[in-house]
């Protein structure tokens, strides 16, 4: 028995497609045979499964779940609940890796897969892994058994263990996202006063789309915060791994903008340490980090790098700008956007400043958002190339962490090739709108050296 993929499927960092189109049950059942199989040559007996809120997603895990089964292999199943829920199901139960059934933030009829192996980020070549397994039926045979168990009190008892936060007033944007209960039962331990929204769980997201990092997302959440004047407000994606948020006065506080907020309390108690952000990241929280006395350190783009690289360093907190946080003090190290926003509560508290006096503080940047651009998959990789060929012939300041982020007077941009769709990504970032206006020609100029017009953007 052999089971070949559809190309689109397998990403760099998970594997995903749309239901009833690239993906199917039978895809999961490969993916579970592949998975236990690895799983089990590495002496494992046991993998943990949770799934999110969207319509496919019971019957991707019964087939996912019956791969796991036919492969020697148990399965423990934690059921509904946000991505972080399986990780710290995978960092706490006798498990040997863990499978999240979750379409993030992608549109309703997408579904996918994250992994987590023996607590390490199970990505790119091992990705591509299950597809050749699967390709050549080269799978394990056995006689799993599956048991479920209820996590989700743990979990939340885990969240806020150890608190040390103050009362608050605070709105929660859940989205219909999977991550609704945990903040039902979250902000009932929590003191304070708590404005809850939209935390049914619901597939079809009939309130507005689970993305935090697209600013329209957050207009309930906008408006909540004003009418009851509230003290901040959070929201979260479909599957619960990242935060967005906003201040007292609706301003949306960006992914490296908040940790700006966790570095400074973080360094407090941890004078020194590395703080990591993705390329994307603003050259403010660079600098920020830097002040405080922390090690700021820049990195390349996708949670799962960004957890491989603070295993390295022994990074205590980590971000990037899609609002992924990291935190590994006194925490596991995975994204978890509801622990990010207790550890919100907390940097307010230990920080002696509202939250909106604290996104007050930072220096005004005029920037623009992710720039996509529509480009042949083969081709990608070699324009970044070509691009960062001339810059080097010009002698121009360039890191190359993740592509080519270029600092200059006026500021810095950014291209890079995206690891998961057919685009160029784009960013800069300057002090005033006529610098960023010439970081943008700077980026058209290079485009147009290598044939490419930056037209319409692609969407997500």
């Amino acid at each position: 028995m052999t089971h070949i993929f559809h190309p689109t499927m397998l990403r760099e960092y998970d594997i995903r497609g749309v239901v009833g189109d690239t993906l199917s049950d039978k895809d999961a059942y490969a993916i579970g045979r592949s998975f236990a199989t690895l799983v089990a040559r590495g002496g494992g007996k046991r993998v943990a499964v949770g799934y999110d809120g969207r319509l496919s997603s019971p019957m991707l895990c019964d087939a996912l779940v019956a791969g796991i089964n036919a492969a020697g292999v148990d399965a423990l199943n934690v059921g509904l609940g946000p991505t972080p829920m399986l990780y710290y199901a995978a960092s706490t139960e006798d498990v040997d890796g863990g499978i999240q059934i979750t379409g993030s933030h992608n549109p309703p009829d997408y579904n996918g897969f994250k992994f987590v192996m023996q607590g390490r980020p199970f990505y790119g070549a091992d990705i591509q892994r299950i597809g050749e397994m699967a390709a050549a039926g080269d799978w394990a045979v056995g006689d799993g058994v599956t048991q479920s168990i209820d996590i989700i009190d743990a979990y939340v008892d885990r969240l806020v263990e150890g608190f040390a936060g103050g009362a608050y007033r605070v709105g929660w944007d859940a989205g219909n996202g999977a991550a609704g209960t945990v903040i039902e039962k979250l902000t009932a331990k929590l003191p304070g006063e708590h404005h809850l929204l939209f935390t049914d769980i619901d597939g079809h997201f009939p309130n507005h789309h689970p993305d935090p990092t697209e600013e329209k997302n957050l207009a309930d959440l906008r408006k909540l915060v004003a009418e009851r004047n509230l003290d901040f407000g959070v929201a979260f994606d479909g599957d619960g791994d990242r935060i967005g948020a906003i201040d007292g006065d609706g301003r949306v506080i960006w992914g490296d903008q908040l940790l700006q907020i966790y570095a400074a309390a973080l360094l407090q108690d941890m004078p020194g340490a590395t703080i990591i952000a993705d390329v994307k990241a603003s050259q403010a929280l660079f600098d920020r980090v830097s002040e405080l006395g922390g090690t700021p350190l820049m990195w390349k783009t996708g949670h799962s790098l960004i957890k491989a690289k603070m295993k390295e360093v022994g990074s205590p907190l980590a971000g990037e700008m899609s609002g992924h946080v990291f935190f590994a003090d006194r925490y596991y190290g995975y994204d978890d956007a509801p622990y990010a926003a207790v550890r919100l509560i907390e940097a307010a508290t230990k920080l002696g400043q509202s939250v909106t006096e604290l996104r007050a503080a930072m220096a005004p940047m005029v920037n623009t958002p992710e720039l996509r651009f529509q480009v042949d998959e083969v081709r990608k990789f070699a324009i970044v190339d070509e691009v960062l060929a001339r810059l080097t012939a010009s002698g121009a300041k360039v890191d190359r962490t993740d592509g080519a982020r270029v600092l200059t007077d006026d500021g810095w941009w950014l291209l890079r090739a995206s690891n998961t769709q057919d685009v160029l990504v784009a960013r800069a970032e300057a002090n005033d709108d006529a610098a960023l206006a010439r970081l943008l020609a700077a980026i058209d100029e290079q485009l147009a050296l290598s044939g490419i017009a930056r037209g319409p953007q692609a969407g997500h």
